[in-house]
């Protein structure tokens, strides 16, 4: 099979024309041509008005190594056309079920049910090795009935909202599902065909920028819990790990005990607890589990009409069906030397509400499948540096977090309303006292106020600076009444747990640390990734054999 690159064609083209492209690309006749498949599609819209659709091709002709070979020998330097890869993934481990019935076997335990979480245990359930799922939060029916409870009612529950609970963080936001990471073995591949699997849209396979949206993935999330159960796994809810027991002489993993005390032994854990497991991270440092501070970002939510965006990123196609509601990337380097860059956009969504502590209030943005809402959002944020803007120490950046978290709570109201403030006030430093025709979509509720109280001065110069040239790039970005929305802080983690290349903890056996609590991961894909590659680990782990070099990275 051959695989075929940045094949371009108008946006209104027929299935014919495309048939015609790659014959035409190789140099074939159409009966040469046996079958194609569309491996990706994205779109080019750098020209407003002549925006272009972008294919990637897997397809199968007749004489195979000829017809690359004539290809190769016409363009020596052109890479748009090699052999396709092999996307398969196999278990390294084929008799773990073995292994699970001797006598004395302690199943691996992993520690959270989001994306990083269900995917390791989803893997190591196929390969027979029994996992025991625990989750602090609700099965996702549960949460999110306790999570509108915040939005509508201004009641959060610590133990149960946007961050804790059965899916994890990403389930309340876009479900986008692309990531950057560097993905040679392409696990991302699997992760993709797994989620269809269990109910999500086939189309994630083939769209540049697939998602899923958030009543989709609460769907999606129970029939992964289902397929998990059946392959011989367990969860368990409302199970908060509150220590891990080691061995005083080489501290090696020997169980963990629940906030109930009750004790669980295994020599093997998984650590996938989500960007928000504060306590959790406080309790690793107090256990010595090493661990060591990251930069990541903050900022505010910015709030646009659908219909400016799509304007500005499309002319005279915005709305055309194949397209849908307009996405953007922006990036700034300030002058104060700061990085400014939008993060989490999401097309036709709302910004909700993410705190997971009584008296904070954290943005986040959320967007259902049809991405239909009137409003775009996206954060921007600026880079935060560890040394520099707080302690160099695991947790300093956690209360860094906390405190703006709770200068927008007070600059709020108190009552979990969120402080927003008008583009055009914010840019001439003056408090918002109204709001204009951009209507937020925070829930529940927005207070005007002026948001330099709710973000270090440096981020505040640095938004200043950034916004007016993101308005050169998107006409209307810098509109007198876009509406930002403040706190942005959950951005990724503020620490990182180092691991070795068996994926171990440095200095504690057998805990695998993993996904964007860990700091291995940005988002749901790369999470699952990082899920597939801890569940090798644990399984090789587990029978004995030795990791190969960079097999699991």
């Amino acid at each position: 099979m051959l695989r075929l690159t940045e094949l371009q064609l108008p946006l209104d083209h027929s299935p014919e024309e495309l048939e015609e492209a790659i014959c035409q690309k190789l140099s074939v006749s159409s009966e040469e041509l046996e079958e194609f498949s569309v491996f990706r599609r994205g779109h080019d819209a750098r020209r407003r008005h002549a925006v272009r659709l972008v294919y990637t091709i897997d397809c199968t002709v007749k004489d195979e190594a000829g017809v690359l070979a004539r290809y190769k020998a016409a363009h020596p330097r052109d890479t748009h056309v090699a052999v396709s890869p092999d996307m398969s993934w196999t278990p390294p481990v084929s008799d773990g079920a073995v292994c699970a019935s001797k006598p004395g076997y302690r199943r691996p335990i992993v520690i959270g049910a989001g994306p990083c979480g269900f995917m390791a245990a989803l893997m190591l359930a196929r390969m027979g090795l029994r996992p025991l799922l625990l989750e602090r939060g609700k099965i996702v029916r549960e949460r999110t009935v306790d999570t509108f409870a915040l939005w509508r009612r201004s009641v959060l529950t610590p133990e149960s909202n946007v961050q804790f609970g059965e899916g994890g963080a990403g389930t309340f936001s876009d479900g986008k599902l692309y990531s950057q990471v560097r993905d040679p073995r392409f696990l991302g591949r699997q992760v993709l065909r797994e989620f269809v699997k269990a109910g999500a849209p086939e189309e994630i396979l083939y769209l540049a920028h697939p998602h899923i949206g958030t009543f989709r993935l609460v769907s999606m999330v129970e029939h992964i819990r289902a397929e998990i159960e059946a392959a011989g796994g367990e969860y368990r809810f409302g199970c908060r790990v509150d220590a891990l027991d080691l061995d005083p002489a080489t501290r090696a993993i020997r169980g963990v005990t629940l906030a109930s005390g009750e004790i669980i032994e295994s020599d093997h854990v998984v650590l996938a607890v989500g960007h928000s497991a504060r306590d959790t991270f406080a309790m690793l440092a107090e256990s010595g589990v090493e661990m060591k501070a990251k930069s990541f970002s903050m900022g505010v939510r910015i709030e646009h009409p659908q219909s400016v965006i799509d304007t500005a990123r499309f002319g005279s196609s915005a709305g055309h069906e194949l397209l849908g509601a307009a996405e953007y990337r922006l990036v700034h380097h300030a002058s104060n030397g700061r990085g400014v860059y939008s993060f989490c956009m999401c097309p036709g969504g709302t910004v909700v509400a993410a705190a997971s502590e009584e008296g904070h209030v954290v943005t986040n943005g959320m967007s259902q499948y049809s991405r239909a809402e009137r409003n775009a959002n996206s954060g921007m944020v600026v880079d935060l540096r560890p040394g520099e803007d707080y302690p160099d120490d695991p947790l300093a950046g956690i209360a860094f977090q906390r405190h703006w978290e709770r200068q927008a709570f007070l600059a709020g109201g108190g009552d979990y309303k969120a402080p927003a403030q008008r583009v055009g006030d914010f840019l001439a430093g003056r408090p918002s006292v109204s709001l204009g025709t951009v209507v937020p979509s925070y829930k529940p509720g927005v207070t005007p106020t002026d948001l330099s109280k709710c973000l270090p001065a440096f981020a505040v110069e640095a938004l200043r600076e950034a916004l007016p040239l993101f308005d050169r790039k998107l006409k209307g970005f810098a509109m007198e009444d876009a509406v930002m929305t403040g706190v942005e802080t959950r951005t990724s983690s503020p620490l990182r747990i180092p691991r070795g290349e068996d994926c171990q903890s440095l200095n504690t056996p057998g805990l695998f640390p993993a996904g964007e609590g860990a700091g291995y991961a940005g988002g749901i894909l790369s999470a699952g990734i990082d899920g597939i590659r801890i569940a090798e680990a644990v399984a090789l782990a587990i029978t004995g054999r030795r990791v190969e070099g960079a097999a699991l990275r």
